[in-house]
């Protein structure tokens, strides 16, 4: 299993999980480095290794009039801000290729979402950059297709590729996750993150927006990292309810703490034992 270094922090292998935590979209400046304070205080208390992600235009949204993000400019100059005031790397994705350039200038890691997943351009200029790219596995892939999305991405010569697991299509309106996947796709050289907040929401479950079942969010994450993921994904708010992207889905930071203790234990005791063979 590669083992992907950024600054002090390691990713796979057998190293400890790592956490990419934050917004689904950047809101203002006052709010995201709230969130930045409270997540770098509970992940340094715990010893946890902390990335952190927000998106500074989600294209994605379900509607129109949904609240996109502050843009690329404004965004980017916030996320830059995070990295100079908190000292941590940052994780942001791109939609199209014309940002994948000015985001290389501030982003840590650069993420291709799961709808564009296979857009073998957008994956190739983002590979291109050299930085780590974290690419959402689409929820109407397999994982054993993932290879294919993979194989684009290295044959530009960069090998620090990360996949993310966040479900799979069931029916309308559903997402299930099926964790044979992480595995699996572990078998492809490649570090497997699992994002426990979007693998919970409800697609298009509000009409104009998506919904999501936050309560299963802390079950999801127990079980991805007692099937060995290398690192865990998730959407935090102060005060999800008011969050102006996937409120539904996102994990209040006030109930953090206790389930990233569980994660660290349980983390502790697969990673110990992962290379032994059980008969």
């Amino acid at each position: 299993m590669k083992i992907i270094k950024l600054g002090n922090i390691k990713i796979g292998g057998n190293a400890p999980f790592v956490f990419i935590a934050g917004p689904c979209v950047i809101e203002d400046e006052k709010t995201t480095f709230a969130i930045v304070a409270r997540l770098k205080a509970i992940a340094a208390k715990l010893k946890i290794p902390l990335i952190f992600k927000a998106s500074y235009d989600k294209a994605n949204r379900t509607s129109l009039k949904s609240y996109r993000g502050p843009g690329l400019e404004k965004g980017l100059a916030i996320l830059a801000e995070v990295k100079k005031k908190f000292n941590l790397p940052v994780l942001t994705d791109v939609h199209c290729k014309e940002d994948v350039k000015e985001a290389a200038r501030v982003a840590d890691i650069i993420q291709i979402p799961a709808f564009l997943c296979r857009q073998t351009d957008l994956i190739l200029e983002v590979a291109k950059t050299g930085k780590i790219v974290n690419i959402k596995k689409g929820q109407f892939l397999a994982p054993w297709d993932v290879r294919q999305i993979i194989d684009k991405a290295v044959s530009t010569g960069n090998k620090n590729i990360i996949i993310t697991e966040r479900g799979a299509s069931f029916g309308y309106n559903n997402l299930v996750v099926d964790f044979r996947s992480i595995p699996i796709m572990r078998q492809m050289d490649c570090p497997v993150i699992f994002d426990a907040t979007h693998s919970v929401q409800i697609p298009g479950g509000l009409g104009a927006a998506s919904g999501g079942q936050r309560d299963m969010v802390e079950y999801l994450a127990r079980a991805a990292v007692a099937v060995g993921v290398d690192g865990i994904f998730m959407e935090v708010h102060p005060d999800p309810k008011y969050a102006l992207c996937d409120g539904p889905n996102s994990l209040s930071l006030n109930n953090l703490t206790g389930l990233l203790k569980q994660l660290k234990e349980i983390d502790g005791v697969v990673k110990k034992n992962q290379n032994k063979k059980w008969r």
